[in-house]
């Protein structure tokens, strides 16, 4: 197999879609035991020289997850579209897929505003 240059890879990768990238990301973090958002926090970690550090940087950020979309799923996948800007056969395949996270690593707020928000249009979501 030809090894890929770093712009081929960026290449593929913009032409995939939120939802293929997330599960691409997903399946690099299992296949070599890492997590994407683990190079901030251990960078802070080290700067501020304590546990405490990124302890705090991990509460900052919150993932809404979608556990399942109840009786009135159109009214869903609109906000989940609203929520994420995704097409409308990416939105369905979310929702349809569940559970599945909405938003990841947003702020306590815009977590809060957008779980309220699928609640209302009849969702069960987890905030995480």
């Amino acid at each position: 197999m030809a090894k890929l240059t770093q712009d081929e890879l960026l290449a593929q990768f913009e032409e995939m879609t939120l939802i293929e990238l997330a599960a691409f990301v997903s399946a690099f973090e299992e296949k070599f035991d890492v997590t994407a958002a683990a190079a901030a926090p251990v960078m802070v970690a080290g700067a501020a020289g304590g546990a405490a550090a990124a302890e705090v940087e991990e509460k900052d950020e919150f993932d809404v997850i979608l556990t399942a979309a109840g009786d009135k799923k159109i009214q869903v996948i609109k906000v989940v579209r609203e929520l994420t800007s995704l097409g409308l056969k990416e939105a369905k395949d979310l929702v349809d897929g569940t559970p599945k996270p909405v938003l990841e690593k947003v702020a306590k707020d815009a977590a809060e505003k957008a779980a309220e928000a699928l609640k209302g249009a009849g969702a069960s979501v987890e905030v995480k």
